[in-house]
């Protein structure tokens, strides 16, 4: 079995986005090494694959992954499904090219360099743009699948389980994500609406759970004040926790991306973002807005509405 260093991307939802194609290099014979930010290991925890968090400077990254793949005996290949050229560049310094696309002029980087699909000019979603890389990296031609089935560990249903009975929460609940962070194009990428659904969700009798990342608690907790809130976990417990939802009702936001990649059902919520590249992939995901303005409350209600009854 090859050893395979792939350099995930930096965002919790494009990672979520690889899920096919990385199936598709372990498929072909590849023990995969993943390269990225540290939540990496609990995303991935349900699958036989090594990680590596790399942190530090320009010098630090290199040397890192030169050891890492000195292990390897000098058997490993590498991968970016990143775009940037210091990806590139942390690993022509550790002395082993990756293949990759060719963008943002590092070609001479990169061993092989992949032209980027002519289909990205008109509007090629994530996952397919990772799984053409993928495909061609093992020399096959197929279509990308219709969902991502990112697995998840007993141990992380279990976690999850017992977050939900500390909070005397049952089996039957809905999932509200109403913090994304940071703006896009100088626009906040939060839908105002959460707190009015969340009063209308207990008014007709359902029980409403929140999960708060790091650091977002009391904003939260300032929107869902009939919300049961939950302790900040890791991310495998959060997907394990969306996974065993009745409903998930997110921004274009990695929980929203989490969502999509266990099989919850999913209202994703757009407004400033545009979703033909980066809408949550799979059959279960009802998409409201788009990039040109939030939709209006009733919109989102009827597509809530929509969802439960299909549950």
């Amino acid at each position: 079995m090859s050893a395979l260093f792939v350099r995930l991307p930096n965002h919790l939802g494009d990672a979520c986005m690889t899920v096919p194609a990385l199936d598709l290099l372990a498929a072909h014979g590849f023990a995969l090494t993943l390269v990225g930010r540290g939540w990496a290991r609990d995303l991935f925890a349900a699958y036989p694959w090594r990680t590596l968090a790399l942190t530090g400077g320009w010098r630090a990254r290199p040397t890192a992954l030169r050891a890492a793949l000195a292990a390897q005996s000098g058997n490993a290949r590498a991968l970016l499904f990143t775009n940037s050229f210091g990806s590139a560049l942390d690993f022509f310094l550790a002395r082993q090219p990756a293949a990759g696309y060719a963008t943002d002029v590092r070609r001479w980087l990169l061993h092989p360099a992949f032209d980027v699909p002519v289909r990205w000019a008109s509007g090629m979603h994530m996952v397919e743009y990772y799984w053409t890389l993928a495909s061609a990296f093992v020399g096959v031609d197929a279509p990308a699948p219709p969902r991502l089935d990112l697995r998840i560990t007993s141990a992380a249903a279990a976690r999850a389980r017992a977050l939900l009975d500390a909070a005397g929460v049952g089996a039957r609940y809905i999932v509200l994500c109403p913090v994304a962070v940071g703006l896009h194009r100088g626009r906040v990428k939060a839908w105002e609406g959460f707190g009015r659904l969340c009063a209308d969700l207990r008014t007709q009798g359902h029980v409403v759970v929140a999960c708060p990342g790091p650091g977002e608690r009391d904003a939260v907790h300032a929107v869902l004040k009939a919300a049961a809130i939950l302790p900040s976990t890791d991310v495998g417990t959060f997907a394990a926790l969306l996974a065993g939802s009745r409903l998930v009702v997110a921004n274009d936001s990695g929980p929203g991306h989490i969502a999509a990649a266990v099989g919850a059902r999913l209202v994703s919520v757009f407004g400033v973002t545009e979703p033909t590249r980066t809408r949550p992939w799979g059959p279960s995901v009802a998409l409201v807005g788009s990039d040109r303005g939030w939709p209006r409350y009733a919109e989102v209600a009827a597509a809530v509405t929509g969802a439960l009854a299909a549950t």
